[in-house]
């Protein structure tokens, strides 16, 4: 696909693939870093309730000098700033990991909802890169979208059940959810897709597309990449919560000179 090509798709679509994947050798280095700081003790590793099963690892280029590399990586930037239209700068940058038979689902929810109720987002003007750290199919819980349903703009979202804050940002209890009643309705309205390619894939979803993944039932591992990219036009007015889950620099990110295929 052409760069047009690709804006209309995920105009009209809410997402798109990239025309191009992460190469062997960047994949090897990221899978690398991923896997050491999935061992480490430290507030940005996020694990499934009440195991020691890695859920989720937050803010991975603020300490992890491969990650700060890969926010730079023309394959994600380059689709990123054609997205948007003009300069970004990262958001957000996280790795949900689904173990073989441990990992759990994420719920139906829209991620406009938590930047907007809790940083000020004031558009949707920010776009999700996910990148493949493993293959990805149907079996171990891909992430599926519901076609065209960025266009609805938020959706009617379910009420904090426990409190816990920010934690419940990244858990399986998702503080803004869509009501189970209405996900029948929207998936006879929007199809839905399930985002699944081999290791080094690159897609990108818009931040008011609905979407879920289910638990990952089989031998293989599921992680993704996601980095969120937003548009230096569009910075939130509140950041109240912690650093890795909400980056504070808004310096617009720069193209990566000389980047591993």
């Amino acid at each position: 696909m052409s760069s047009e090509e690709q804006r209309i798709a995920y105009a009209d679509q809410g997402w798109c693939r990239a025309p191009r994947e992460l190469g062997p050798d960047a994949l090897a280095k990221v899978r690398s870093s991923v896997r050491a700081i999935a061992a480490t003790e430290r507030p940005e590793v996020v694990y499934e309730e009440g195991t020691r099963t890695v859920r989720a690892l937050h803010g991975c280029h603020r300490y992890d000098e491969v990650c700060a590399e890969l926010v730079r990586h023309p394959v994600l930037l380059d689709l990123a700033e054609a997205l948007i239209g003009g300069p970004v700068y990262l958001y957000q940058f996280k790795v949900n990991i689904k173990s073989p038979r441990q990992g759990r689902k994420w719920p139906w929810h829209q991620d406009y909802a938590f930047w907007a109720h809790e940083d000020g987002m004031p558009e949707p003007d920010a776009v999700n890169i996910a990148l493949h750290l493993d293959d990805v199919h149907e079996s171990n819980g891909p992430l599926t979208v519901l076609d065209g349903s960025h266009t609805l703009g938020l959706v009617a979202t379910g009420e904090a059940a426990s409190g816990r804050g920010w934690h419940d940002h990244v858990s399986a209890r998702l503080t803004y959810t869509i009501p189970e009643d209405e996900i029948p309705g929207l998936t006879a309205k929007f199809p839905p897709r399930s985002l699944l390619g081999p290791a080094g894939t690159v897609a990108a979803f818009h931040p008011s597309i609905v979407h879920s993944s289910t638990d990952n039932i089989s031998a293989d591992r599921r992680a993704v990449l996601l980095l969120t990219y937003n548009s230096v036009s569009n910075i939130p007015t509140r950041l109240t919560r912690p650093a890795f889950l909400v980056d504070p620099d808004t310096t617009p990110v720069r193209r990566l000179a000389n980047a591993l295929a």
